[in-house]
């Protein structure tokens, strides 16, 4: 049995023309289904308070991203019907609850009270979070490299680029904090930023410049001197 109407996010105007009254997001339609298992169109229109129109422009879109399929019922001896649920895919939208553990698991890198133990693991770190993007990163300079790096965290939605300000030499410059609260908290976090670039560049790579330190912005500067990567020492190079 549906619930009366918990899925409403706002109250529409029910003056306005059918064509205006649509979903602000697909969220409400994707928790409705992934509450009530399946539900017809007449069932999303009641429960969410929107045209039947504005209902199934949503679930096209959400169906061509996967995220919703569509299946045939029969009711006693009416006619068949529609009835949608979520995919695996759709299921696992909306349980990226990373940030509450991320910060946890800081809080414990943090209470290391062995410096060298603490040093390694952020350098591990560094190594781990280089080796998701290293076959995306390619080049024969550090500059060429330090674009493909932020090519990558461009697609992580973080603000950046790269100039040659210091001397000549590459800067990747930051105007977007990869883990914001982490690092209000904890400096260390810079410090495996840090590290996953000089991994992913093969240089040294110095923070010239940090937002915590009243600065506009983070610059990563890369030298041009190679240096042994994790991928390296690994691999016995």
């Amino acid at each position: 049995m549906l619930v009366e109407n918990p899925y409403r996010v706002y109250t529409p105007d029910m003056s306005a023309e059918p064509h205006a009254m649509s979903l602000p997001s697909d969220a409400p339609l994707l928790e409705m289904l992934r509450v009530e298992g399946r539900a017809g169109i007449s069932d999303l229109e009641a429960g969410l308070g929107v045209t039947a129109t504005a209902v199934r422009q949503r679930l096209e879109r959400l169906m061509k991203a996967g995220l919703v399929e569509r299946s045939t019922v029969t009711r006693g001896r009416g006619r068949p019907s529609h009835v949608y649920s979520l995919t695996d895919k759709g299921r696992r939208v909306g349980g990226d609850n990373f940030q509450d553990l991320a910060l946890v698991l800081w809080r414990e890198v943090r209470a290391m009270s062995d410096p060298a133990v603490r040093r390694g693991l952020l350098a591990r770190i560094g190594t781990a979070l280089a080796d998701q993007y290293r076959s995306s990163v390619s080049g024969s300079s550090p500059q060429e490299r330090l674009e493909h790096a932020a090519a990558i965290m461009r697609e992580r939605q973080i603000s950046c680029g790269v100039s040659a300000t210091e001397g000549d030499l590459p800067v990747l410059v930051s105007y977007t904090c990869p883990y914001p609260e982490l690092a209000e908290q904890d400096r260390g976090i810079c410090a495996a930023e840090r590290l996953m670039l000089q991994e992913l560049v093969g240089s040294p790579v110095q923070l010239s410049e940090c937002r915590l330190d009243g600065g506009s912005c983070c610059k990563f500067t890369a030298a041009g001197e190679p240096v042994e990567t994790g991928s390296t020492q690994r691999s016995g190079a």
